[in-house]
């Protein structure tokens, strides 16, 4: 724990954001470091915690107890279950499930930043992995969202690892995933072809709006099936992906007015109400509740030519438990007068 350091509030600060101030006075401490700090009780102003956004008036006395440079990112084998889908001398697939970080990242504490991750349980299950990705991302050709769940492959060596990543740039790989997203999507198929970049104005988010830094991005979806439910309306989604972008699907679909189940960055629903019962309003009656905890979005299938063999590869992973028992309770619920789910 760094010494505590005190900051008296110079009177031509008045009116500036807690945050930015502090931030301001910290060489190479970012803003968003600033906030996470605080939120761990480590800035004060005249000893009272404060929010970010307090106004300073001038004279107040800031103390800094925390350590606004975080230790260092790292990777460490850690026995964590992995299911295995396929393996050999020269590369695994995983079903990585939802909750889980790919690598090292933002976290509250250090426990949240390092451990718990897809590439810790894979140094422990595979030892040696490729370290084209660096000391961080051992393994790592390609990844998924943290609240994605699905298949990935990972490299042992150096050599698969480079092979992987030019049929990986040159859209070798046929990546399908399974979504559920909200409304009713009336085309039973559909190409959705635009650029996706950092969200200028909240940059936690990507989107399909034109901006700078927006790197070309093709999606293709096919409906699986639409459902008319007393919660609303939803089409279950195939989703074949030619690019990678970060947060691709979600975007994509959010961007023609279906977001993904659960996506509630992008404007999916966290939870569902019973539109009926809440319609009908009876005095002491709760409506029925659904609540998901993770984005309905899972990495179902993936086909490619294995780099070493030239083996054609085709793996599927089934919809995880917790999806498929979110599926069954909205079928279970067909809206009044309402048909089965159906094509």
């Amino acid at each position: 724990m760094a010494e505590a350091r005190r900051i008296t509030v110079p009177a031509e600060a008045r009116g500036q954001r807690l945050d930015q101030f502090v931030a301001s006075q910290l060489e190479g401490v970012s803003r968003s470091r600033v906030q996470l700090l605080m939120e761990q009780g480590g800035v004060r102003v005249d000893g009272a915690r404060e929010k970010p956004s307090q106004k300073l008036r001038g004279n107040e006395t800031i103390t800094i107890t925390g350590e606004p440079h975080p230790a260092p990112l790292r990777a460490e084998a850690e026995d964590i279950p992995l299911e295995v889908v396929f393996e050999d001398a020269h590369l695994a697939v995983v079903n990585k499930p939802a909750g889980m970080m790919v690598h090292a990242g933002a976290g509250a504490s250090e426990d949240a930043r390092n451990r718990g991750t897809l590439v810790n349980a894979l140094l422990y299950r595979f030892k040696k992995l490729s370290q084209t990705g660096g000391e961080l991302r051992p393994g790592i050709v390609h990844r998924l969202d943290k609240e994605t769940s699905g298949l990935m492959v990972v490299a042992k060596n150096d050599r698969t690892h480079l092979a992987l990543g030019e049929m990986f740039a040159s859209r070798q790989v046929k990546k399908t995933y399974v979504a559920l997203v909200q409304g009713k999507v009336e085309r039973a198929r559909g190409t959705i072809a635009a650029a996706i970049g950092r969200d200028p104005v909240r940059r936690t988010r990507m989107t399909a709006r034109p901006t700078e830094n927006a790197r070309a991005a093709v999606s293709h979806y096919e409906v699986v099936r639409r459902l008319e439910t007393r919660f609303g309306r939803f089409t279950l989604v195939k989703v074949r992906i030619e690019t990678g972008r970060t947060h691709q699907i979600r975007v994509h679909m959010a961007s023609i007015g279906h977001p993904v189940m659960g996506d509630t960055l992008y404007g999916g629903a966290g939870q569902l109400t019973d539109q009926a019962a809440a319609q009908l309003g009876r005095r002491g009656t709760e409506p029925e509740r659904l609540r998901l905890g993770r984005n309905f979005l899972h990495a179902a299938r993936l086909e490619f030519w294995h780099p070493a063999t030239g083996k054609m590869l085709e793996l599927e992973a089934e919809l995880p438990l917790e999806l498929r028992a979110f599926l069954e309770r909205l079928e279970a619920a067909p809206a009044e007068g309402g048909r089965k789910p159906g094509k």
